[in-house]
């Protein structure tokens, strides 16, 4: 056992041994590798670094070489560049000493239908211009293409002439009346679009409105502008008024702007004019008077009126045409005129239509005070529905006159002022006319009806209470009076009023004093009543009742008391008939006792005098009017009532009296007859 453990030792040894000697052996060829590679390693270091610095050396030949070149080729680049461009430079410089040549035929044939074209030709020239000026300002080339500029703008100003006047139109009157017309069935209105010029031709018109501008530098255009469609405008104005006047006259049919209307197929026709009327008048029982000339003097100057009426309808129709067509001519030059210009151009554009309008309402005014000469205060009337137009419409007026200069703007108002001045004067003086109107007996009606100074009175305030806003308005402008300074409605409305019951209380006076004319007070009383019974149901059959009252409250009863006196006055004319018929002067007597002569010639008085008295009065009073047949009946029946009654009682009295042998020749009537004869009074045709 010792031994084996003796030689494991030694065998671990051993092994241990060998296995390194194996490792070091290993360790030992590696080396030997790594030198030998080492080797290898400088050999090919040396052989790269050789052959590296023999590159090396290559490359510092070629660079020497190169770089030379290289420089040289720089050169001669730089120098082709240059000459490429001093070759450009040349045929651009030489262009423009042909640009004349080049463009002659272009412009001397003009732009129009190709003005793009045209314009491109321009800009050649115009660029030529700015290079000889630059570089060459005393060549003779400069001249030439300057010559040729001027050429070209004079043809563009001559093209802008041209398509102005050759596509400027008058608006037609359809057109404007389809503009200026409301039509009451549409909720929206339509807003009809006035096109004065094409649109192609618009669009050339602003290329060469902006080309003058910018490189133009002429203002010219702008006069030639607003000349041209001046006179359109005026123009479109006057073929309206044409064609209103050749219409309205052949139809008969009236448009009226004041106040909303049917389209221009189906226009309204004009209301007439208040006419002269007699209230509750029986026109199978009128009797001519001289007032009745009035009416056949209107008759017959109809036609004369008919005119008037549509000039004055026309002249409504041409001021509301002129705001409509001067907003709209200032829309279109908005688009063609500079900003700057646009307020002046459109100025003068208005001032040959507006003057037009002025003139002819001057025109207005001077034959409204020819007629307040002639005291034709009727006449007068046709400046108020123009008056009030022109109010309704002011606010708009202004607004398309805004920027214009103040003498533009103040013409209206001017217009305004002129026509309230006359015709406040007008008011007032028809008043004092009527205060004044002379008593002359061949005027005055031979049947006391009503007097032709009371029925154009009440026409004339029945066709002021047309325009009662305006008239009111109109007193107001002439009042001086701090309470007059807010001119308000209610105001207005009390001025009118006053107005009314001054007019009303001057006729009343006047009719008074007319009435002394007549020798016969019972004709006198019912002349009165007549008249006044015409202004009361005048007054009540129309607004002119509601003015009145609001400075006299008893204005209408005041009237029926006037009314009640008259009736009462003519039912005394009756007494010389009655008075026959009373117990003054009767005999006393006895049933049965004969009567003494001189009794008996009392009864026969009596009924002598009843008899002529009745027969004189029938026969008169027959001849009379009372137009109103209300009126009439109810005198008639009152009277017939009165005498009547009395005769009979009368009758009743003397039934059993013996007081003449032939009593048929006393007593003539029957209370019948008496009464059938009243029942004539005031009847002609009896």
């Amino acid at each position: 056992m010792g031994i084996t453990s003796r030689m494991v030792p030694t065998e671990d040894a051993s092994a241990r041994k060998r296995e390194i000697e194996e490792k070091l052996k290993q360790e030992q060829e590696t080396l030997s590798f790594i030198r030998e590679n080492m080797e290898k390693s400088d050999q090919l270091t040396k052989g790269m670094v050789s052959i590296l610095s023999s590159f090396e050396s290559r490359l510092m030949q070629l660079e020497n070489s190169i770089i030379p070149v290289h420089k040289q080729t720089e050169n001669l680049q730089r120098l082709q560049e240059n000459v490429d461009k001093t070759l450009s430079c040349m045929d651009h410089v030489i262009s423009y000493y042909h640009v004349a040549k080049d463009t002659d035929r272009i412009i001397r044939e003009g732009p129009t239908g190709r003005l793009d074209e045209y314009l491109a030709c321009i800009a050649k020239i115009q660029k030529a211009v700015e290079y000889f000026q630059d570089n060459n300002p005393d060549s003779p080339e400069l001249n030439t293409v300057k010559a040729r500029f001027e050429k070209g703008k004079e043809l563009l100003e001559a093209e802008f002439r041209s398509l102005l006047t050759r596509y400027s139109k008058p608006v037609p009157p359809i057109l404007i009346l389809d503009a200026i017309t409301v039509d009451e069935e549409l909720e929206v209105q339509e807003d009809v679009v006035l096109e004065h010029l094409p649109e192609a031709v618009l669009q050339d018109i602003i290329c060469i409105a902006g080309w003058l501008v910018e490189y133009g530098r002429n203002q010219d255009f702008m006069n030639v502008y607003f000349q041209i469609r001046s006179n359109q405008l005026d123009r479109s104005i006057k073929g309206l008024k044409d064609h209103f006047r050749k219409n309205s006259a052949s139809s008969g049919i009236l448009y009226s702007p004041a106040v909303p209307t049917k389209r221009k197929d189906t226009p309204t026709k004009k209301a007439p004019k208040r006419p002269v009327y007699i209230p509750g008048y029986d026109h199978d029982l009128r009797v001519k008077h001289p007032s009745d000339a009035l009416t056949e003097k209107h008759g017959a100057a109809a036609g004369k009126d008919d005119v008037l009426d549509i000039e004055i309808d026309s002249y409504i129709h041409c001021i509301t045409a002129f705001v409509k067509l001067a907003q709209s001519e200032y829309v279109l030059l908005a688009e063609i005129i500079p900003e700057h210009h646009q307020k002046k151009t459109f100025d003068s554009l208005i001032q040959e239509a507006l003057d037009n309008l002025m003139l002819e309402g001057d025109n207005i005014v001077s034959a409204a005070r020819r007629a307040i000469m002639r005291h034709d205060y009727s006449a007068v009337l046709t400046i108020f529905p123009i008056l009030r137009h022109l109010k309704m419409n002011k606010s708009e007026f202004d607004t398309t006159l805004q920027g214009t200069a103040a003498s533009t703007k103040n013409k209206l108002p001017t217009l305004i002022t002129s026509m309230e001045t006359i015709g406040a004067k007008a008011l007032e003086e028809f008043a004092d006319s009527i205060k004044n109107d002379p008593d002359k007996e061949y005027n005055m009606p031979k049947d006391g009806t009503v007097h032709e100074l009371t029925s154009n009175a009440i026409l004339f305030l029945q066709q002021l209470l047309d325009f009662h806003e305006t008239a009111g308005a109109m007193l107001a402008s002439q009042e001086t009076s701090s309470s007059a300074s807010s001119y308000t409605s209610e105001f207005n409305k009390r001025l009118l009023s006053s107005y009314i019951c001054k007019v009303l209380g001057n006729l009343q006076l006047n009719l008074l004093s007319k009435s002394k004319v007549y020798e016969d007070s019972a004709l006198s009383a019912i002349f009165l009543h007549n008249n006044y019974n015409y202004i009361l149901k005048s007054l009540e059959k129309s607004e002119l009742i509601q003015l009145v009252t609001v400075t006299q409250k008893k204005a209408e009863s005041s009237y029926r008391e006037l009314i009640e006196q008259q009736i009462q006055m003519y039912q005394r004319s009756w007494l010389k008939v009655t008075e026959h018929l009373t117990d003054r002067n009767m005999p006393v007597f006895q049933p049965g006792t004969k009567l003494k002569d001189k009794e008996r010639q009392v009864i026969k008085d009596k009924f002598k005098g009843f008899n002529d008295g009745l027969e004189e009065l029938c026969k008169i009073q027959k001849g009379w009017a009372i137009p109103d047949k209300e009126q009439r009946d109810f005198i008639r029946q009152a009277q017939r009532r009165v005498v009547s009654d009395a005769y009979r009682a009368f009758l009743q009295r003397c039934a059993n009296i013996s007081f003449t042998k032939n009593p048929e020749k006393y007593h003539k009537y029957r209370p019948e007859e008496v009464e059938e004869m009243i029942e004539k009074l005031f009847d002609t045709s009896a």
